[in-house]
């Protein structure tokens, strides 16, 4: 993802020290921000790494590791897509909303992958195609700013898309995309992991779940910082006599 941002402007690398997968938005963690040599085809690259959560890793890259206010905060690529009612739940998205809460327009950037890759850095992963859609994506937010109405713009690459594949705008669906696994211990019972658990029939057509999975296309979802209900006047009304 920074190789192709660098073709767009400087870039700023700010990064959780350790895995921080399904932290959301939660702050734990800080200290003084350890700078990284980091060189991308032989340029070095600023860039920092926080003993903390994505969300307070992002508090330190704008507030403190910044000499000027960002155009363009890109959270991402994650190992995993981001769909579905649990999109809270990902560290990427937290970071995001957290950008977003400052009032900085913000892509979040995830792609699919084998669930046995969510947790640690792998080099069998081809992030290739995905950067290149955060760039096309990053290229049109920064050329005409982010949707009226949207925080975050939630971009999510199907595993083995290409540059061709199709994107379609979607909601985010209001289904459980992860089901969590119970574990019997001697100790009684865990949640010792989790699984994709969705029924096809049930997936809503014009969601981010039905298009990264049944669709195989990449899905663009605007994200808000806005949790009120939408419940009406008449709704309310009926509701509350």
């Amino acid at each position: 993802m920074a190789r192709v941002l660098m073709e767009l402007g400087e870039v700023l690398i700010v990064a959780p020290r350790d895995q921080q997968t399904s932290t959301g938005r939660s702050f734990r963690g800080g200290g003084v921000a350890e700078r990284v040599h980091f060189e991308i085809d032989g340029k070095a690259v600023r860039a920092y790494a926080v003993a903390a959560t994505p969300a307070v890793v992002m508090r330190y890259a704008i507030l403190l590791l910044t000499d000027r206010p960002p155009a363009l905060v890109v959270s991402g690529i994650n190992y995993g897509e981001n769909i579905g009612n649990g999109v809270t739940i990902s560290g990427t998205i937290g970071a995001a909303l957290e950008a977003a809460a400052m009032r900085f327009p913000v892509l979040a950037v995830s792609q699919a992958v084998d669930k046995m890759y969510h947790h640690s850095h792998s080099d069998a992963i081809d992030f290739i195609a995905a950067a290149d859609w955060g760039k096309r994506f990053a290229q049109r937010i920064l050329k005409r700013g982010m949707p009226h109405g949207a925080d975050v713009v939630n971009l999510n690459v199907p595993e083995g898309a290409t540059r061709r594949t199709p994107y379609r705008w979607t909601r985010v669906s209001r289904m459980n995309y992860f089901r969590s696994l119970i574990k019997e211990t001697a100790r009684g019972p865990v949640i010792d992991s989790y699984e994709q658990m969705v029924d096809p029939r049930d997936i809503e057509p014009n969601s981010d779940i039905f298009a990264v999975l049944i669709d195989r296309i990449v899905s663009v979802s605007f994200l808000t910082l806005d949790l009120t209900a939408r419940v009406s006047q008449k709704e309310f009304a009926e509701w509350d006599k």
